[in-house]
Parts: structure tokens; C-alpha cells; sequence
């Protein structure tokens, strides 16, 4: 069957008619995918800076740190009477790094020695020691840096290479690390210690120990590092 034209015509505009249609329809459907998408987007990376700060306030929490006497010692736990506390478990995972601390001199403090001493901070910029720990030549960059330490109030702690030893007797050192140095002044009644990689066996009832730990959700601590002090030694740090 044959159409005239104006048949033709209206079927033609008809077909336009549905036709753009069609397409409007797709380019909102389109435009409002795209809304979606784009809201999603925007949402999961919301969701992933969150997690992220979250991530990075947990990587930067300083470890807990327990000056205690070792009551008991098990396989996976010790138990200890901290200075000023209640006896507590701290857990003892199978890479805990344990270090001996024994008596050292001022002797054995030489240009190039990694240290590490706790300070009071001095008007003048100085730092004055409350102790001083050699460290081993494998533990060189051990904790490098300076920053605020709990000895007492407003002490300081600053682990780096000995520079220059000046004054009476080398008890003037400069300390540097990466982005500064500190000179630091030795009294003569400041304890100076050694530490050395340990073992287990250090691990005894009556040994006094400094733990740096990690705390649970749940309070609970786990030993990242024990340094025991040997011979009936207290960690001075």
C-alpha cells in the first residue's frame, strides 16, 4: 500500500518526534548516571582521606614506655611492678628486640659514637645530660632525632653521632642528627651506659627493665622492645 505525502509528512515528523525524544531522554538518563558516578566518586574518596588520617594518627602514636623490676617470665608474657604502679603483663611477641645495658665511661664516648642521653634543656641552648647511652655499631640511626622525653618535666631526649668532644675531660659533646645538632653537657655524676643486643636469658625475676609497648584497644600491652639492665643495673634512660 502506497502513502501520499502527507502521510508521509506526518509519519516522518512523528518518528522525529519520538526520535528526539529518545534522545533527551537518554542524555538525562545519561546526565543523572553520571551525577551518581560522580557522588560516589566524591564519597570514596571522603571515605579514603578518613581512613588514611586514621591510618597515619595510629602509625604516629608513640609507644608506651614502663620503667619496671621484673616480677615473672613466661614464654609469650612478662610480668612487672612499674616504679610507680600496680604489677601488670605485658605480652612478649616472638620479634621482640631485647638489648643488655651495662655501666660504660666517658671514655667511651668518641667522634663518631651513636648516643643517646636524656637532657634537661639549659638557657644558653645547651642540653645538660641525665644519662648517656653508646649505642652498638648495628643500631647506628636508632631512634635519631630529638624530641620530648618523661624523665622528669620538660626533659628532652636527642639520639645522633658525636661530633666534637670539647671541655674538661670530653664532657662537652655535640650531638648531630638529621636537620640539627645539640651540644650537651656531661656532669660528672651522670650515669653512662652501653647497650648491646640481648636475648631472652636477660629476661629475669628482679632485673629492671625499660619496655617501650604498644597498647591494645583493649589496654592491654605488647613489647616492641625490652632493655634490661644487667648486674642489677636500672636502665637510666
Amino acid at each position: 500500500m502506497h502513502r501520499n505525502s502527507g502521510e508521509l509528512r506526518a509519519s516522518v515528523g512523528a518518528t522525529g518526534v519520538h526520535l528526539l525524544t529518545t534522545v533527551r531522554d537518554g542524555g538525562l538518563r545519561q546526565q543523572r548516571m553520571d551525577q551518581i558516578m560522580r557522588q560516589t566518586l566524591l564519597a570514596s574518596l571522603a571515605l579514603g582521606l578518613v581512613v588514611g588520617a586514621m591510618g597515619s594518627a595510629i602509625a604516629q602514636t608513640p609507644p608506651s614506655r614502663v620503667r619496671a623490676t621484673i616480677d615473672s617470665v613466661s614464654p609469650t608474657a612478662i610480668t612487672v611492678t612499674p616504679r610507680n604502679g600496680s604489677p601488670t603483663t605485658i605480652a612478649l611477641p616472638a620479634d621482640v628486640h631485647i638489648s643488655g645495658i651495662s655501666i660504660a665511661k666517658i671514655s667511651d664516648i668518641k667522634p663518631g659514637s651513636y648516643i643517646g642521653t636524656a637532657a634537661a634543656p639549659q638557657p644558653d641552648g645547651t642540653q645538660k645530660a641525665l644519662e648517656v647511652h653508646v649505642f652498638p655499631p648495628s643500631m647506628v640511626g636508632a631512634g635519631e632525632g630529638f624530641r620530648p622525653w618523661d624523665s622528669q618535666p620538660n626533659s628532652t631526649m636527642t639520639n645522633g653521632t658525636v661530633g666534637d668532644l670539647v671541655g674538661s675531660k670530653g664532657r662537652t659533646l655535640t650531638v648531630k642528627y638529621k636537620g640539627g645538632e645539640k651540644t650537651v653537657i656531661v656532669p660528672e655524676d651522670v650515669p653512662i651506659v652501653s647497650i648491646e643486643p640481648g636475648t631472652r636469658d636477660l629476661l629475669k625475676p628482679g632485673a629492671h627493665v625499660i619496655v617501650f609497648a604498644k597498647k591494645g584497644d583493649d589496654g592491654s600491652l605488647s613489647a616492641i622492645s625490652v632493655n634490661v639492665g644487667e648486674n642489677g643495673l636500672t636502665p637510666p634512660m
